[in-house]
């Protein structure tokens, strides 16, 4: 039987309710104790009671049922109860968990037992550790001031990477506004959230809590970072100016520097690490390169499909946002047909993602040829993969699989999928995946398959920079429930 009007809307104050009592717990877990909380990778710290009320309906995804908030406010509370040290937990997979492995055990008890030597361990924690881990940004444009939103947005007790300054070539008289007022306005990821104060006299901005001073260079090994109080950072190089281990070498001659990350391809030996698939590669290496925002976009899709059906070769087709490095109007650019106007045309142009594939999965090296097509939107992007595989495959059977992968392997981070038929490109503005399959795009024929990943080009790839970032730092939190 049908609900009434009336049920309808008091089942939905019901879900407001126990939403709102939520949102204090997740902020004070947060704040205090440096937990960070979210559903099937849905992060719910600083977020409202609509956002915690969507993300519970986002389970239907994977459990076919919505979550209930009725059954993840006890387990949240049996958390905070638990008073642990820093973690990410995962609250739809825990109550999971609990319902398919909690037994006899009461709630308490089952949370007690799942965060093991975690419980009561908040600020427990060595005084190096609490520093947290000095990151400076060299260049502050499209992807320098996301990295920034995220990184204040994560900076939680400080104990993890620490945002502590920018650097840049002075523009103007009030450059330390303009750069305060693009960081604060967006015209394409929208407003800041939150509060940024600047400091004429001690050249900083303040951006809720983070103080981030800005210091005016236009030589990379001329800044003695030091008299900033600011040690062992890691610089992330954003200008794309340098590439090579060479021309990035330059920060390390500062005082202060310990470590440089690209956030571009890397040319030559420099490795070009992908989060979520080669963190290998890091290990104790002074300069790494978070490759492209294609690569990024597709080597997960292509690391699942060559796992379970293996590639025998194939064509990579992006059809991307235009650039800065792109004119507005038609004018002298020194790349072949990037000097017509970016904002009137389709423009055909080369991109490096295709070969850059092989430095994170050296199975497919010469396997994949790739072209570019920047297009007059100015942020979200499609890869189009056009596979010939190792066997025969199905539609149906190559999209169930991907989806399983999106959401219970070590990719779920960065791979999505999405089976809808209304979705378009700004759909996916903001996403914090690095790629996502639409699934209603795939296409197969014996044994081809060609796959339609959406990505991000600018905010899902600044969030494989941070993950990057937080394993060069060693500052990732231990993750609950445990697999």
């Amino acid at each position: 039987m049908s609900q009434t009007a009336d049920e309808h809307y008091e089942d939905w104050s019901d879900r407001l309710a126990l939403a709102e009592a939520m949102i204090p717990i997740i902020g004070r877990l947060y704040r205090h104790n440096n937990v960070v909380t979210s559903i099937y990778g849905r992060g719910l710290v600083n977020e409202s009671a609509i956002h915690l009320i969507k993300a519970h309906r986002f389970a239907r995804r994977v459990d076919d049922v919505e979550l209930d908030l009725a059954d993840t406010l006890p387990l949240l509370q049996a958390v905070a109860a638990a008073d642990p040290g820093a973690a990410s937990v995962d609250l739809a997979r825990l109550n999971r968990k609990y319902r398919q492995e909690g037994g006899d055990r009461d709630l308490t008890q089952f949370v007690r037992d799942e965060l093991g030597d975690l419980v009561g361990q908040k600020g427990a924690r060595s005084a190096a550790e609490l520093r947290g881990q000095d990151v400076v940004l060299y260049g502050f444009g499209r992807i320098g001031r996301l990295l920034a939103r995220i990184l204040v947005d994560h900076e939680g007790k400080g104990d993890g990477l620490k945002l502590r300054a920018v650097v840049v070539r002075k523009g103007s008289e009030n450059d330390l506004h303009k750069r305060a007022s693009l960081l604060r306005r967006d015209s394409v990821h929208g407003s800041f959230q939150g509060t940024i104060t600047v400091d004429e006299q001690a050249n900083t901005i303040l951006a809720n809590g983070t103080l981030i001073q800005v210091i005016y260079s236009d030589d990379p090994a001329s800044v003695d970072y030091t008299a900033y109080g600011i040690s062992d950072a890691i610089v992330v190089d954003n200008t794309g100016r340098w590439r090579d281990r060479e021309g990035l070498a330059q920060h390390l001659a500062c005082p202060g520097v310990s470590r440089v990350l690209l956030t571009a391809p890397g040319k030559g030996d420099l490795p070009n690490v992908v989060a979520g698939i080669n963190e290998s590669a890091i290990g104790d290496e002074p300069i790494l390169s978070a490759a492209s925002c294609t690569t990024n976009a597709i080597v997960p899709v292509l690391k699942a499909i060559s796992d379970e059906y293996g590639i025998l070769g194939g064509h990579v087709e992006t059809v991307h946002s235009f650039t800065n490095d792109q004119n507005l109007i038609d004018n002298f650019h020194k790349g072949e047909r990037r000097g017509r106007s970016a904002a009137l045309n389709m423009v055909l142009t080369e991109t490096g993602a295709a070969k850059a594939v092989a430095k994170a999965l050296p199975e497919l090296a010469g396997k994949l040829t790739g072209n570019s097509i920047r297009v007059p939107t100015p942020n979200v992007s499609m890869a189009i993969l056009n596979l010939t595989l190792d066997q025969p495959v199905e539609r149906d059977e190559v999209n169930r699989y991907l989806r399983m992968t999106s959401l219970h392997t070590p990719l779920h981070k960065q791979l999505d999928f999405i089976d809808s038929p209304e979705v378009v490109s700004t759909d996916f503005v903001g996403s914090q995946y690095a790629g996502i399959v639409d699934g209603r795009a795939t296409i197969t024929a014996d044994n081809r398959v060609v796959l339609y990943v959406w990505y991000d080009n600018e905010f899902g790839y600044s969030c494989q920079v941070v993950r990057v970032l937080e394993t060069m730092a060693g500052v990732h939190p231990p993750a609950f429930p445990k697999a």
